[in-house]
């Protein structure tokens, strides 16, 4: 139990820190790449505005055209530096808006692009619908103007690659952060679970110890209501005590067999045994107990199903699921047992009628000393530990179980191992 306390613990922590660092990622990788497309398309934008060519002075720009305000006053900033007309790479292309002929290609500005391939990446342009987007690495924006359109290109190589590179380098520096952090964690969380297992190993130890030494006098009492009953004949006070011994016997003993279990390396006997057989047995055993009390108890057991395990534990845990089906079920009630084979398990379920079910109670059904109803409980004879043992068990054979109810007035406890 506390080794998964533990693994919640690093689990938590770590799925935290992944989602803050991808959101932090996430908001650096959006407005970088944001901004690398907002200078490229001011940059554009100043180019067409400008038959191709940058002004040489901000008051050649055009005061009156289709820009925003904010896109000019985006233009007027990128204009203050002096080197921007010498550290840009663009093309133009331009065709007759009536014929569709060539009219010009301006490839002076750049190296790496030809009139050929400057004509090839505008014609591929013009075949989409949006007017700016990306070819490569080359931005493009497309201004249709009255008898001409002209596709203007900026290279964005540069502003890319420097992009990637951050974003791989961010992605390897989350990811050697979040290493880092789960060795810290690993390390620290021992530390942080220490005293809650201390406590609990304390309280397991006093659970075992202060058991056996409970049956010493529990035995005593019993022996001396014995002898006690021999010499002044049976009464109702007597047996009393002896009932209540019986019980404080029963749950004594329940409390170190839980105990036992929940050590880290509880004593199981792991052999291959055949379960169809073990479990076609112990209904066999709670058929006649079943018609005495006037229940249905069916059952549905595919043959031939092996299963690796303590064959001792699990028949107690079929004893403990059918015992729990047995006392809580409701007069005249329904009893059944499946046992199947499925892909990569083995499902065990037993499903019971009973009076009533709140589904809120359904989570706590496998803590000890739990009950539903205590005015039935008390009458049935259980004291809360039977599914405890049965979810012990279950776990010692790295297997899942589960409550469920659809009607709130039935129950079905469902099983599985790995096969």
């Amino acid at each position: 139990m506390i080794n998964n306390l533990r693994l919640k613990l690093i689990g938590a922590t770590m799925l935290s820190l992944i989602i803050v660092l991808s959101i932090v990622d996430g908001v650096i990788t959006y407005s970088t790449y944001r901004g690398i497309i907002d200078d490229a398309d001011a940059v554009l934008a100043l180019l067409a505005d400008n038959g191709g060519s940058f002004p040489e002075r901000i008051d050649d720009l055009p005061g009156d055209n289709l820009l925003s305000p904010d896109t000019n006053r985006h233009q007027n900033d990128i204009l203050e530096s002096p080197e921007l007309e010498y550290e840009t790479r663009y093309f133009t292309v331009t065709f007759n808006n009536r014929s569709g002929n060539l009219v010009s290609v301006n490839t002076g500005k750049i190296a790496a692009v030809d009139s050929s391939a400057a004509v090839e990446y505008a014609e591929s342009v013009l075949e989409k619908s949006s007017t700016k987007g990306f070819m490569d690495d080359y931005r493009y924006l497309v201004n249709i103007g009255e008898t001409e359109t002209t596709v203007v290109f900026l290279d964005c190589a540069r502003n890319l690659t420097t992009f990637r590179t951050v974003i791989t380098a961010s992605l390897g520096i989350s990811v050697a952060g979040l290493v880092m952090v789960l060795i810290l964690l690993i390390f620290l969380s021992g530390r942080i679970v220490k005293p809650f297992w201390e406590n609990y190993e304390k309280q397991r130890r006093f659970i075992t110890d202060a058991g056996h030494d409970l049956k010493t006098p529990l035995t005593v009492i019993g022996a001396d209501a014995e002898v006690l009953e021999m010499d002044v004949g049976e009464n109702e006070w007597i047996t009393d005590i002896r009932n209540q011994v019986s019980r404080l016997t029963d749950m004594t003993n329940s409390l170190i067999t839980l105990s036992r279990m929940e050590e880290p390396e509880p004593q199981y006997q792991m052999i291959d045994f055949p379960l169809s057989d073990i479990v076609e047995e112990t209904l066999e055993e709670y058929r006649s107990l079943a018609k005495t009390q006037g229940k249905n108890l069916s059952g549905s057991v595919q043959p031939m199903i092996s299963l690796c395990g303590d064959e001792k534990a699990i028949r107690r845990l079929l004893a403990v699921l059918l015992d729990n089906a047995m006392k809580y079920s409701d007069e005249n009630g329904t009893i059944s047992l499946t046992l199947e084979q499925q892909r990569g398990s083995i499902r065990l379920s037993v499903f019971n009628t009973c009076p009533y079910m709140p589904k809120e109670s359904l989570p706590h059904l496998f803590d000890r000393f739990y009950r539903t109803d205590e005015s039935r409980n008390s009458q049935t004879g259980g004291y809360g530990l039977g599914l405890s043992i049965a979810a012990a068990i279950v776990t010692a054979h790295k297997g899942k179980i589960s409550a469920s109810t659809t009607d709130e007035k039935s129950l079905l406890m469902t099983v599985t191992f790995p096969s």
